[in-house]
């Protein structure tokens, strides 16, 4: 009865979905959780609920995910619901367990190798072997090959066949990489060393070539559960089958729409897949998103909704269940700088508001674009973490090429136009101005340099003024030397520590991680997507990127991009995958209507006047200003003209809005027109209400009274 009760309590408060996962019953299980609908409750309270009624016994099983975090996270769950013994860790954490446990009987006592922590330093040599020189963002870059061809279960010898089948962008030529490879794997052996790969196909080894450990192996783990089950590799479903041994008590917990990690090797096959391998399975979708607003779940739904592959016949449409939420903002800015000074200025006022910095998140494409919103935000005085990467100025290529600057400035000449000097002064540590390298770390140095060529024109572009006289005055141009002094200061502010701040991530590293506040920023094309995305399922990944950043909102959501990177730079256009701001008709196509309105965005451009950005919708093109930047609303005109329009539409005998909207009066009383050039800018006075009502706005804008104005006949037909 107890334990009836325990299990009855396990059900409580879950929604028809979640309660269909939790009892469905023994054998292979797929649960299909789109963002923020409660997967790691579902799959927690099956284990749980299958523990209690005692279908299961809670030390035969094991879950197995992608992080410590979310093991964890499994683990505290399950104390909470009464069951323990559940072994919940990480693939390779579980493999290291057993791989030690069965050394002694599979190594015949010989002491088991030691694992390495990074391939780095051992690619490095094997580069050095082959008669590569690799600095240490080609070492791991090679390493990272290395690990896609392992988790892809490669050989050396297979390497250049597979890459080229993958379409890998290798960051040397394929059989080059494939040199390293083998010789990587011939230092390893040498020196009696394994790495992360080696352990996990070590636990395979021992599993599938040893009945005894496999007997045991199983006798042990007899429920499976797979958490994040569309990030999983070749291998690691080499390892979690060997674990099965072909039996079918398996739960799987994934979402397709959520794949954004197939240059690791993982790959959303496996959940795909996963009906037809287990005829007869039963397949329970989560759609309700307890995280998000209805507003943010909507504009999710719209990016994904779009998608192609393999990975859209699993799409889900979310339902959001939060009570509704302000509208994501979308803003446009004519540069990075001005983008990144509107998100800080933004941020500055909702830690002012009362949202804590630690509930915001910045969220970009790439950690290159991390600087302008470190400097932003250090300006605004606004804390901030970096997620995942280290600080812009506490990178290695940046501080070397910091010192190569400084020397720079002995040997170039002082005419030289700054730009051209950095570029120069950036040859001594191996950059060109040329096609950024292949691979991932490689090319993210070279994007790191080409953000301090880009900074360098945007300070050359405001030459210094130098007084010569009481009333004279000329500009100096920018030097080197001003440019390292301005470099050393902007390194002095960002090296302050912070204990909380406002987190600063690429999208790649915000995954699994949400905030109140979410400011997804550089949304133009050639950045997400990025250039570097050329076949279809590479662009799809980058959608899912996308739907990922928007789905770390819970509440607040804003969505940017620049025209230019730098001011007067060359036109961008925005990201394919935004319908709202789809301009180029190569993206989702939102239809004759809307493409009219965008031909009608395009012909007269509004912008906020208070912070820039590029306005978008009626009622804020109306106001002139971004809903969310401060009023600076004239109440007294406001009352005046709201009298003035009621007295006007009861003489006329029409409804008061055909006078003027509540947002035209509002935009009046804020700007305040006072020439008619200034009246017609507002949107919602066109020629005829002009005639009709401006000579009369504009007295009551200048102090005219209501009865000064509008007698009481006036009006009258």
């Amino acid at each position: 009865m107890v334990v009836h009760s325990a299990a009855e309590r396990v059900l409580a408060g879950l929604d028809p979905e979640q309660r269909s996962a939790v009892t469905a019953p023994a054998g292979p299980v797929c649960i299909l959780a789109g963002a923020g609908t409660g997967k790691t409750r579902a799959v927690t309270s099956r284990i749980a609920h299958r523990a209690l009624t005692g279908d299961i016994s809670a030390r035969h099983v094991l879950a197995v995910t992608f992080t410590a975090r979310a093991a964890a996270e499994m683990r505290a769950r399950l104390s909470a619901l009464g069951v323990g013994g559940v072994q919940a860790r990480t693939f390779h954490a579980a493999a290291l367990r057993q791989v030690r446990y069965f050394a002694p009987r599979l190594l015949e006592g010989r002491a088991m190798p030691e694992l390495l922590d990074s391939k780095v330093r051992v690619v490095t040599l094997a580069a050095a072997k082959v008669g590569l020189r690799a600095d240490r963002a080609a070492a791991r870059d090679l390493a990272g090959e290395i690990e896609w061809a392992k988790s892809s279960l490669v050989e050396p010898g297979e390497y250049v066949v597979a890459a080229a089948k993958a379409l890998r962008e290798t960051p040397y030529e394929p059989a080059k990489v494939a040199d390293v490879f083998a010789a990587y794997e011939r230092l390893k052996r040498g020196n009696g060393v394994i790495d992360f790969e080696d352990m996990l196909r070590a636990a395979v080894w021992g599993i599938e070539e040893h009945a005894d450990v496999a007997e045991q192996v199983r006798g042990q783990y007899r429920h499976l559960v797979v958490d994040e089950y569309q990030d999983v590799n070749p291998l690691q479903q080499r390892l979690l089958d060997a674990w099965l041994g072909g039996r079918d008590d398996l739960t799987v917990v994934g979402d397709a729409s959520q794949t954004i990690y197939s240059f690791t090797g993982a790959t959303s096959s496996y959940l795909v897949d996963f009906p037809r391998r287990y005829r007869g399975a039963t397949v329970v979708r989560l759609v309700r998103d307890y995280r998000s607003t209805p507003q943010v779940v909507g504009l999710a739904n719209a990016v994904i909704a779009q998608a192609r592959g393999a990975e859209a016949r699993l799409r889900l449409e979310l339902h959001g269940q939060r009570p509704p939420g302000p509208e994501p903002d979308l803003r446009i800015f004519t540069d990075e700088p001005a983008e990144a000074n509107a998100v800080a200025a933004r941020c500055r006022a909702l830690i002012d508001g009362g949202t804590p910095a630690r509930e915001i998140a910045v969220l970009f494409r790439t950690n290159a674009q991390s600087e302008a919103y470190e400097k932003a935000l250090t300006e605004a005085a606004v804390p901030y973490v970096v997620q995942g990467a280290e600080r812009f100025f506490e990178r290695p290529e940046v501080r070397q090429a910091m010192i190569a600057l400084r020397a720079a400035t002995r040997s170039i000449p002082g005419e030289t136009p700054l730009p051209a000097a950095v570029v120069e002064g950036l040859a001594a540590v191996g950059w060109a101005p040329d096609t950024p390298p292949a691979g991932g770390a490689a090319r993210e140095r070279w994007e790191a340099l080409a953000a301090l060529v880009q900074l360098a024109e945007e300070y050359a572009a405001t030459p210094e003024v130098v007084p010569i006289g009481e009333a004279v005055a000329i500009e100096r141009p920018v030097t080197l030397g001003d440019f390292n002094e301005e470099l050393a200061r902007r390194a002095a502010q960002q090296h302050v520590p912070t204990v909380e701040g406002v987190t600063l991530a690429s999208l790649h590293s915000a995954k699994g991680l949400e905030w109140d506040a979410v400011f997804l920023v550089g949304l133009a094309e050639g950045t997400l997507p990025t250039t570097y995305a050329k076949t279809p399922e590479q662009v799809e990944e980058e959608r899912r990127l996308l739907y990922v950043g928007i789905t770390r909102a819970r509440e607040w959501l804003w969505l940017s991009y620049a025209a230019a990177r730098s001011p007067g730079g060359r036109a961008r256009r925005p990201s394919r995958f935004l319908p709202q701001l789809d301009r180029s008709g190569g993206g989702e196509r939102a239809g004759a209507g809307a493409t009219r309105r965008t031909e009608r965005r395009r012909a007269q451009v509004v912008s906020c006047r208070i912070c820039g950005a590029t306005l978008l919708a009626g009622a804020d093109r109306k106001l002139g200003r971004c809903p969310t930047c401060p009023s600076d609303l004239d109440e007294e005109l406001y009352e005046r003209l709201c009298e003035w329009r009621q007295r006007v539409a009861g003489a006329q005998k029409v409804p008061a809005y055909v006078v003027f909207t509540d947002a035209t009066l509002t935009a009046l009383a804020e700007r305040k027109p006072g020439r008619t050039e200034e009246l017609i800018a507002i949107a919602g006075i066109g020629p005829r209400k002009l005639g009709l009502y401006g000579d009369t706005v504009l007295a009551l804008v200048a102090g005219a009274g209501v009865d000064e104005v509008c007698p009481q006949k006036s009006f009258e037909i």
